[in-house]
């Protein structure tokens, strides 16, 4: 038996050894056959035969196990190859100035006095494999729909915008332009893909690298869903994802391919290019990442395609009768195939070829320089398109194409496959003599040795551009494009919000629930209730969102296959093809890139659809904030709810489940509007306003954040004389004091508010304390307006100074403002250089634990009782009352004594 360092094994699953031997003779015949094939043929032709069984058994529908990998040639062989209907002299043309204008102009922003560099090597690489796609199968949107969604590899952005430049679609002033976004606005280039900054040119943000992957994952699924609901017609989108094999090490980029098979999105096409490195060297230099990438997406239920070799190979596998050259290239490691990349054809001669004389015979007639010049499919057109055609064409599965390319292709022997391409950013006049003799463009000496290397045009009449410009109008337009069709909505009035406005009467309901029933009322209104995407990590039992199983239904493109084992309930599990609500199992990433998607499907498909995302708030911005980010950039919208917020209101589950920051981080996103609300008339106006913000006239690229509680207590009705400008705006008085000689301010937020309205009363009982409460609905929009106001002060400073609103607000509030939340006090003190006054915070900093909500309080010195003492604290210090009464307020309510604290309100999950 061979040892295990020499078996390779290239099936996943086992051998059927369950299975009892009904003819032991027949069985040992064809174990005889194989080892006569072994030792008369060797072994590389007994392997041979032995996938071609595999292959027929598979065709005449014998179970066996999966193939985890095949040989490392292409999986479309020549004689399969379709017709390539492009005229390819011309598309080299085209390709050979795209590559030399992405290359300078990188190379040009390295000039004196910018030095803003970029990236020339990974476009280098994978140049042909975009040439192919925007000659042949992105469709762009002049055809009234949205077009294929292309997902771009971050660092091939230049050569991008080099392709539009000869398109004339970016001038010779904006490539100059390249990373300078202020000092050369508006011309500026981003460095990445990047909506947010280019809002006309790019769609999807991808530098950060493995969201391009889930990103494209989700999108493909959201297109599926949207035409399944009749929203859109997406059935002609097709969406192309490059990635990098070093990308491809990312946890995001491979973690949710599962989805994308079961639920069959042949509209998807991942494109791996598979240079072998990653930015400081190789992806796998002992392994081979093409044959590990294949047995990862054929073991996730992908069609694969692998493109390894170009048709110089041809020739030579059609000689390799007994597999000799094909077991060269399945045991030759890439760090190798990267240093043949490098070297001279003799060399490859000698160390490819030379160890195996039927090796040898085979490239015998071949010249050094014809060795030398075998590349890797990755750069062939034909081959390329062979392969973006068979993954079109194929149905019932995602496809992946794995490219091999070399890095820095065609840049020359100091770029060509190096280890440092990825930090290499400008060509000296020798590269770039060699470059453009590469290339065979006309550009003369004297222009690559006076001044910066100039950018090249063959002529707008020219007949590679009109190509270019031909090609491009059958496919429906230019890409990367950017168009907003979507018209405003017409968003619901006061009564759909009449609900929540009334309070829940002696009810106690947590706002979770409040804001649950605000979402069950709009989600019924005929305008836009059916555009209302819930999406929940398999929590909308926990969240209360089970009402809308019988209405909504869960969204799976199979439907619901068997019976749910809770059929009998009112609210049992109900899935279905139309179903609106997205229940995407334990995935926060699967279900943040669901949000996206859907967030910006205005501008993706012209129809706004408005997700709603609820989750555990711990498990959201400190676990995908990434991505909340990358819907800033792609100027998604829509509401975010962290629900079970607050550090010690879900205090059973412990420190992983106890948020007191996410406000904190939410604070750092400038696309996040965040709010953390105590009754459901505050939600109400908070969501109304949200979606005239995002969805009615002038719609602002802004999503909303909303915090939200588990704890159940008694919301009042809105007042008549609702503060609606202060809940939006961030503070609004909730209750006056109504008694005491002193006075003072308590600002509280979300489940803090009901805890600051008991110490109100204990303040006047029992200390002559009158002290007002405040909601402060949003201590980051406070902050957020107080310092733009200061920005505009310090830059005017000839006219009137504005006041921040948290300064208007309590201008006139006597007395010290001490804030309380459920938050660590850096969520308060953001507010703290614009309030008036003395102004102090209580707040629960440090890690959470599991205990009753009492203890957990008053631990934090958060409860009533430690408002109350944190309200004398700051009178003392004012000189109002006795600093004797703090020691008696500590000693009256024990609060150095968890276990003197009321455990407080229990349950209520939602």
């Amino acid at each position: 038996m061979a040892s295990g360092s020499d078996r390779n094994p290239i099936i996943i699953g086992g051998l059927p050894s369950q299975v009892p031997d009904f003819d032991p003779e027949e069985t040992q015949e064809w174990l005889d056959s194989l080892d006569a094939a072994v030792d008369e043929r060797g072994r590389e032709r007994a392997r041979y035969l032995m996938l071609r069984l595999i292959e027929r058994a598979r065709e005449k529908r014998v179970a066996v196990p999966e193939m985890r990998s095949t040989d490392y040639v292409n999986t479309i062989a020549t004689k399969d190859e379709p017709f390539f209907p492009g005229n390819e002299e011309i598309e080299r043309k085209v390709l050979n100035a795209t590559r030399w204008n992405a290359a300078v102009m990188v190379s040009r922003a390295q000039r004196p006095g910018i030095g803003v560099g970029g990236h020339i090597a990974t476009f280098a690489s994978s140049a042909s494999l975009y040439d192919v796609g925007f000659n042949h199968f992105f469709r762009g949107k002049d055809q009234g729909d949205g077009g294929d969604q292309i997902f771009f590899q971050g660092h091939a952005s230049p050569g991008v915008y080099a392709r539009a430049y000869l398109l004339d679609r970016l001038s010779e002033g904006q490539l100059d332009a390249f990373r300078q976004e202020k000092s050369k606005a508006p011309d500026g280039l981003s460095s990445y893909p990047h909506p947010r900054l280019m809002p006309d040119f790019w769609e999807f943000p991808t530098v950060s690298m493995g969201l391009g992957p889930l990103g494209a994952i989700y999108q493909a699924r959201m297109n599926r869903y949207m035409e399944a609901r009749g929203i859109a017609d997406t059935s002609k989108s097709h969406v192309w994802a490059y990635l990098g094999d070093g990308e491809m090490d990312e946890p995001e980029s491979l973690g949710q391919l599962s989805i994308a098979a079961r639920e069959g999105l042949d509209n998807l096409t991942f494109v791996v290019n598979c240079n072998l490195q990653r930015l400081d060297g190789p992806v796998r230099g002992n392994g081979k990442i093409m044959q590990e990438l294949e047995s990862q997406f054929r073991g996730a239920g992908w069609n694969v395609i692998k493109l390894v070799w170009d048709r110089s190979w041809d020739p030579l596998l059609a000689q390799d009768r007994d597999g000799i050259l094909v077991n060269k290239l399945n045991t030759t490691p890439d760090g190798q195939f990267q240093t043949y990349a490098t070297e001279t054809g003799s060399y490859i001669r000698e160390h490819f070829f030379g160890d195996d004389h039927r090796l040898r015979a085979m490239v015998e007639n071949m010249t050094d320089d014809q060795i030398l010049h075998l590349g890797r499919g990755g750069h062939d057109h034909k081959k390329i398109y062979a392969a973006y055609a068979a993954a079109k064409a194929h149905k019932g599965q995602p496809t992946v194409i794995l490219a091999q390319t070399v890095k820095g292709w065609t840049l020359g022997p100091n770029f060509e496959g190096r280890n440092a391409t990825h930090q290499m950013k400008k060509l000296t006049v020798e590269d770039l003599k060699g470059f453009r003799d590469r290339l065979h463009l006309p550009i003369p000496d004297k222009d690559l040795e006076d001044g910066l290397p100039p950018y090249y045009h063959p002529g707008r009449d020219s007949e590679e551009i009109q190509y270019m410009h031909d090609r491009r109008k059958g496919l429906g337009g230019y890409v990367p494009t950017r168009v907003v069709r979507a018209e405003p909505l017409k968003l619901p009035d006061d009564k759909a919000y009449a609900g929540a406005k009334k309070g829940s009467g002696q009810q106690k309901i947590a706002t979770t629930m409040a804001f649950v029933r605000v979402l069950k009322d709009l989600m019924r209104d005929k305008e836009i209730g059916k555009r209302f995407v819930p999406i929940a990590p398999d929590e909308y039992r926990t969240f209360g969102m089970d009402a809308f199983f019988p209405s909504a239904k869960i969204y799976n493109p199979l439907g619901q296959q068997y019976e749910s084992v809770d059929r009998e309930l009112l609210l049992a599990y109900k899935e279905s093809p139309t179903g609106q609500m997205l229940h995407d199992g334990i995935t926060e990433a699967g279900c943040t890139a669901s949000l996206i998607a859907a967030g910006s499907a205005y501008a993706t498909h012209g129809e706004p659809l408005i997700p709603v995302y609820v989750f555990y708030s711990m498990f959201g911005f400190q676990r995908t904030g990434d991505q909340f980010w990358q819907m800033a950039d792609q100027l998604a919208r829509g509401f975010v709810l962290g629900a079970t917020a607050g550090r010690t209101t879900l205090t059973g589950e412990g420190l992983q489940h106890a948020d007191g920051h996410s406000q904190l981080l939410a604070s750092t996103n400038p696309a996040c509007v965040a709010y953390d609300p105590a009754y459901g008339y505050e939600i109400a106006h908070i969501v109304k306003d949200g979606l005239r913000r995002m969805y009615g006239e002038n719609a602002e690229d802004i999503f909303y954040y909303l915090t939200v509680y588990n704890e159940p207590i008694q919301h009042p009705a809105e007042p008549a004389d609702v503060d609606a400008e202060g809940i939006l705006k961030g503070l609004h008085r909730v209750k006056p004091g109504e008694k005491g000689e002193h006075t003072a301010q308590i600002l509280a937020s979300g489940v803090a508010v009901p805890w600051a309205i008991e110490a109100q009363q204990i303040l006047a009982d029992e200390w002559n304390v009158k002290a007002d409460v405040w909601s402060a609905t949003s201590w980051n929009e406070l902050r957020r307006d107080a310092v733009e106001i200061e920005e505009h002060n310090l830059l005017h400073p000839e006219e009137e100074q504005r006041v921040p609103y948290v300064t208007q607000k309590l201008q006139g509030a006597e007395g010290p403002k001490v804030a309380v939340s459920d938050w660590m006090r850096a969520v308060p003190d953001q507010i703290a250089r614009w309030v008036p006054g003395t102004y102090q915070s209580l707040g629960a900093d440090g890690f959470g634990f599991a205990d009753t909500r009492g203890a957990a309080r008053r631990f934090f010195h958060i409860d009533p009782q430690s408002i109350v003492l944190g309200v004398l604290t700051e009178l003392a210090k004012e000189g109002k009352v006795d600093r004797s009464l703090l020691k008696q307020a500590i000693d009256r309510y024990q609060l150095l004594d968890v276990t003197a604290a009321d455990a407080g309100e229990a349950g209520g999950d939602a």
